[in-house]
């Protein structure tokens, strides 16, 4: 059986087509197309008409991808931008006419139950209270597990693209900026700050996008040429990435080695929030993983069979 599967987020659509056999599953393909759903008009909750432009063509991108491979299932499962848009079913009904796919908008709650399932699939065996944070466009995905399940799970609608439109940043950003940001986040997340508390961990889980900006940064290598299931983040190369960025220009950001041209302005409130969360929970390890969302779902299709 062989699956394509549309994670299609605030910023970017992203395909996965896998297949399984004899108990194991292989990726076949992944790539992505810029959408930017979370445009100028995201915190007025309105997908603009040249977002649903972008995002019919991505899709057209995607499914002559997905012509070239023998898929039995084809699913779109739409997040944040598109839970909140009140052109919703505009948007769903120019995505069928254009492509054919039915989008299915998934709830909060199943987005950040959809993340755990991906993480899972990537790291087998989690440590207790492990906190995984999913940094989205529109929301971020928080949950609080260990190989027992789930303990609690939170979407919080925070996500980057909303922050770069409600709130000026400057170019580097300023000191009182970072204070701003840092203050927001904190009461944007403080539903997480609580439950941390009652069961608290000392490992974080970075899911994808930032995440995977910032290990390539690290590693030194061209956005997703280099495939991680996971990987540790040593805290002192965080924190080096973490003050390069601040203090760098959009320019000098869209200059680094490992820099995803489409995270040159939305990856500096992505860090602060991580260096927040880390203060705040004194989390003391970090693991990235390029798994999250899409594999949640191939989790879900496949079983947790081994990746051949």
């Amino acid at each position: 059986m062989t699956t394509a599967i549309i994670d299609l987020g605030t910023n970017t659509c992203n395909l996965l087509v896998a297949g399984t056999g004899n108990g194991k599953y292989r990726i076949l393909y992944q790539g992505k197309e810029v959408v930017k759903l979370g445009d100028r008009s995201i915190n007025q909750n309105i997908i603009s008409s040249k977002a649903i432009e972008r995002t019919v063509i991505a899709l057209q991108n995607h499914q002559e991808t997905i012509g070239k491979y023998q898929v039995d299932k084809v699913k779109v499962i739409a997040t944040s931008a598109v839970r909140t848009a009140k052109n919703q079913d505009e948007f769903i009904k120019k995505i069928l006419k254009g492509t054919g796919f039915e989008v299915e908008v998934i709830s909060d709650k199943r987005e950040a139950e959809l993340i755990y399932k991906g993480v899972i699939l990537a790291f087998g065996n989690l440590p207790e209270n492990s906190l995984s944070l999913d940094i989205g466009g529109g929301s971020n995905e928080l949950i609080i597990s260990g190989n027992e399940g789930i303990k609690w799970k939170g979407s919080f609608p925070a996500g980057m693209s909303r922050v770069i439109n409600q709130f000026h940043i400057s170019d580097p950003i300023k000191g009182a900026e970072v204070k701003n940001l840092v203050s927001y986040f904190e009461k944007a997340h403080e539903a997480a700050w609580e439950m941390c508390s009652q069961y608290p961990g000392d490992t974080l889980i970075g899911c994808s996008g930032a995440f995977d900006t910032i290990a390539d940064i690290i590693d030194q290598v061209d956005p997703g040429k280099k495939v991680r299931v996971n990987q540790k983040i040593e805290l002192g190369d965080f924190h080096e990435v973490y003050r390069q960025l601040l203090f760098s220009t959009k320019t000098e950001r869209g200059g680094m080695k490992g820099m995803d041209p489409v995270r040159t302005e939305l990856i500096v409130p992505a860090v602060i929030l991580i260096n927040s969360i880390l203060e705040k929970t004194g989390i003391t390890e970090i693991f990235q993983t390029d798994y999250a969302l899409r594999e949640g779902v191939l989790s879900e299709s496949f079983g947790n069979n081994p990746l051949i």
